[in-house]
């Protein structure tokens, strides 16, 4: 696929992810005063003069660390730079050149790809003649912006969009299905999109939260082309423990408002607790796809019933909304991970699926004579009608002469007779009753 892509680098603090969200005119990326923030590559789309292009956040690139986190941010920072037609090398005029500076100017030099250097924290007009001494970086121009306020930064987009590659625009990711991968922290998300993508795509540990972001990547293999979404892990309230994380979780609700089938992970070793079922319902009540995937399936002792008592475990607490695709895989040992890929498909397919009026009302009208709505103080309600709304997700108006007197528990049974007619398989279904 044809692409424009800037990777913004830089050492910890010199405010990569404060201007990786004003070019792309979001929130995307997280920013705090705390060094270290950004730990994977975030990925946004930013437009220039009539160009669009796509944006790589990354982690402050640091050396001779023993920090876990830092050494996988560096393997990440190299994984962009490889990535990218533009390096966008940001630099801190407040502290000058730096041995971090230095050492991340020789990488980029060895590199052989484009690089446009900006001094950020310019923000007045004193601060230009102290910016002079990035010259020395041996690396051409420089830009004296501000990515708190902006300034200069229209020049420097100047420069980044005269140096990508002349191509046309590409407008389709917008059509193409969005996947997010939810659940706790530390289930395994990142390993899965990592296994599924065949790339250390995004950064693993052992310590839980070391995902922040959510993360887009596009998936285009194997005749699937869809964005997948990594996302920060849901804790519940009363233990997300600073601001951070805080924001990291608000990512992870705004992602599964914005997807359209959402893979919610389960770890095995620990069965279904009751945050996963509260995500699963966050996810129900977005009406959103749903595809239920237990992993670390690898580490459990298993004898001929298992995977039944599990699975009839994990429906008993999704209940009543049991019509689910449930899948035991490792994310470790790559057991049905594809599986998992086309099932999510699958389901996406089902939530856009559109019911042809004649059949549905055939399908409800046999359930209506096999079981009659209850007469209600002598008065007997009669539904007439059917049809499917013209609504993101499946959702049926029954058109009836009583439709106050109509319970839950009857609204249930329609559910249920056309889920048994037509496959909506890890779809909530909504019916309506209304006035005829």
């Amino acid at each position: 696929m044809n692409s424009r892509i800037l990777a913004i680098v830089g050492r910890p603090n010199v405010g990569k992810s404060t201007l990786f969200n004003r070019l792309t005119e979001t929130r995307e990326a997280i920013v705090d005063e705390v060094s270290g923030v950004t730990r994977d590559r975030n990925y946004g789309k930013a437009e220039w003069s009539g160009k669009i292009f796509s944006v790589i956040d990354t982690g402050g690139y640091v050396v001779n660390s023993d920090d876990v986190f830092e050494a996988e941010i560096n393997k990440q920072v190299h994984l962009a730079i490889d990535e990218a037609d533009v390096i966008l090398f940001l630099t801190d005029v407040e502290s000058g050149i730096t041995d971090l500076d230095d050492a991340i100017a020789a990488i980029l030099r060895k590199s052989g790809k484009k690089v446009v250097v900006a001094v950020n924290k310019v923000d007045n007009n004193q601060r230009i003649p102290e910016a002079q001494e990035f010259y020395g970086l041996g690396l051409g121009d420089i830009f004296c912006i501000s990515s708190m306020t902006g300034s200069g930064t229209g020049d420097l987009l100047d420069r980044v969009i005269e140096s990508f590659p002349d191509i046309s625009d590409e407008n389709e990711e917008d059509e193409l299905p969005r996947l997010s991968v939810v659940g706790r922290p530390n289930v395994g998300k990142s390993s899965f999109i990592n296994t599924l993508l065949g790339e250390e795509r995004y950064i693993v540990t052992d310590v839980a939260g070391t995902t922040r972001d959510s993360i887009h990547t596009r998936y285009n293999k194997f005749g699937h082309d869809f964005i997948i979404i990594d996302t920060a892990g849901l804790r519940k309230k009363g233990k997300v423990q600073d601001d951070i994380e805080f924001y990291s979780v608000l990512r992870s609700i705004r992602t599964i408002e914005k997807s359209d089938v959402c893979l919610l992970m389960i770890d095995a070793t620990r069965g279904i607790e009751t945050q996963d079922v509260n995500i699963f319902n966050l996810i129900v009540r977005n009406k959103k796809g749903v595809v239920i995937l237990v992993n670390k399936w690898d580490l459990i002792e298993k004898d001929t019933h298992t995977t039944r008592d599990k699975e009839d475990e994990i429906r008993k607490k999704l209940a009543p909304f049991v019509d689910v695709p449930v899948l035991f895989i490792s994310a470790l040992t790559k057991q049905r991970i594809h599986k998992a890929l086309e099932t999510a498909i699958e389901v996406y397919g089902n939530r856009k699926q559109r019911i042809k009026t004649s059949r549905l009302n055939e399908v409800i009208q046999e359930a209506v004579a096999a079981y009659p709505p209850p007469s209600v103080k002598g008065k007997f309600i009669k539904i007439k009608y059917a049809t499917q709304l013209p609504s993101a997700t499946p959702s049926f108006a029954l058109f009836a002469n009583l439709p106050q007197y109509i319970k839950d528990p009857y609204r249930r049974y329609i559910e249920n007779k056309i889920r048994e007619n037509f496959n909506f398989t890890g779809v909530p279904v909504q019916v309506w009753f209304r006035q005829k």
